[in-house]
């Protein structure tokens, strides 16, 4: 499937989508511009985005590729595609591969994650496959036991290892106490999450030929972001045009942003799906324009739809709904997501403000805030037993201590304090 005109995809999803018609109900019969379109509610799609009966899709669940979406949950989220979506999807990503500095012949090492209905490991392999240089492709997978999979890298003389930061970087801790010598690898191409300077300094311990890049920007819910911009600057990516649009909208005002350097959230329409359409949807994460090119952005981090810490994602709604379950007495009265960075692992600190004289038990609740998070989260608590990211941890402040937007007054969801490079 080619990329669609805008208008003709509107018009579609307004006709095709109980969702999408519900949300436009109020737009005139020929609104055909994305600013005069409302930004998509995360809470409210993915409510109406039942895996049975979706009010989402445009038709039925005939024909398609069902993936999970934002991790490991007791809620979990489907995103759908058709043969002709993937295909445009992977062979679009494929063309970006070029930028990371993939070349013909290269044997690439897919070591992100299979199975339980998640995409990374396909859609890598697959946009590997069609990429426009020849290349040999090595599907490890994340998965695999480090004991095997050095032996493979090493004899198959693999020369491109991709994957998630933490996936890397175990790799290389095992490489680095192990003694074991990979020296055919040159190139380290990372996504999923961002790659922090604690964790360049242990791949270029372990990969002191190799150059860590991203290897693009993509989601299973969003589709296609951004494709890597070559240069010093792995966070800087362009956008996938003609087939998506990427905007910068004003955090307060949502009103789109056009100059440099003034950071907002991504939001993404994606011109090339009609099974489940992605029209004005948060991307979860904050970016500026940079000014060096048509398009061209750099990632500042999550926003508040979401956050990743390690290799987990959470939802700030999953956040609120745990504070609801073991709050039974509504002690606490706000709350945000903090995540830092210390020891070279991530960490999710919750910051709760305590109502006036609920001095008592806080220690108990904030164990219970805490269970009920991990249980529907479990990712979390598996990766903090695997020592990729710090133990949750609680801390109580006056409401007045919450930090809120300077321009607006409302209330950051999640504060982002991982110093990033």
């Amino acid at each position: 499937m080619s990329a669609q005109q805008l208008s003709d995809l509107i018009r579609f999803a307004r006709h095709n989508s109980p969702f999408y018609q519900d949300l436009y109900a109020s737009l005139p019969p020929h609104a055909d511009r994305l600013t005069d379109l409302p930004v998509v509610d995360q809470q409210a799609f993915w409510a109406a985005n039942t895996l049975h009966d979706s009010r989402v899709l445009t038709g039925p669940l005939s024909e398609a590729t069902v993936y999970k979406t934002g991790g490991t949950t007791g809620s979990p989220k489907f995103s759908v595609y058709t043969r002709d979506e993937w295909r445009t999807f992977v062979t679009a990503f494929g063309q970006g591969l070029v930028d990371t500095g993939l070349r013909p012949g290269h044997r690439v090492a897919d070591l992100f994650y299979a199975g339980e209905l998640y995409a990374s490991f396909l859609f890598v392999l697959d946009s590997l496959a069609h990429a426009p240089v020849d290349n040999v492709r090595l599907p490890v997978g994340g998965g695999a036991p480090l004991e095997s999979t050095i032996p493979t890298l090493r004899d198959l003389a693999a020369q491109v290892l991709a994957g998630t930061p933490t996936t890397l970087c175990r790799l290389a801790e095992q490489v680095v106490s192990s003694g074991v010598r990979l020296d055919a690898v040159e190139l380290l191409l990372f996504g999923g999450e961002a790659l922090f300077d604690d964790q360049r300094r242990l791949l270029a311990a372990a990969f002191p030929r190799a150059e860590a890049r991203s290897v693009g920007y993509a989601s299973v819910d969003a589709g296609l972001l951004g494709r890597p911009v070559p240069g010093s600057d792995a966070r800087v990516h362009r956008a996938f045009t003609p087939y998506s649009v990427v905007e910068i909208l004003d955090d307060s005002t949502d009103e789109p942003i056009t100059e440099p350097g003034r950071p907002g959230r991504v939001v993404v329409t994606s011109l090339f799906r009609r099974l489940m359409p992605i029209i004005r949807y948060p991307a979860g994460d904050r970016a500026e324009w940079t000014g060096t090119g048509p398009g061209h952005f750099r990632i500042l981090g999550r926003a508040e739809e979401g956050v990743r810490v390690g290799p987990v994602s959470l939802y700030t709604q999953d956040a609120q709904d745990a504070v609801a379950a073991a709050d039974t007495a509504g002690h606490v009265v706000g709350m945000q997501l903090v995540v830092r960075r210390w020891d070279g692992r991530d960490g999710l600190v919750l910051r709760l403000a305590a109502a006036p004289g609920a001095e008592h038990g806080r220690e108990e609740l904030a164990g219970a805030v805490v269970a009920e998070l991990e249980n529907v989260r479990p990712l979390y608590p598996d990766s903090v037993r695997a020592r990729f990211v710090h133990p949750m941890a609680v801390e109580w402040v006056r409401h007045r201590d919450l930090a809120v937007n300077p321009r607006s007054g409302k209330l950051v969801r999640v504060l982002d304090e991982r110093p990033t490079a």
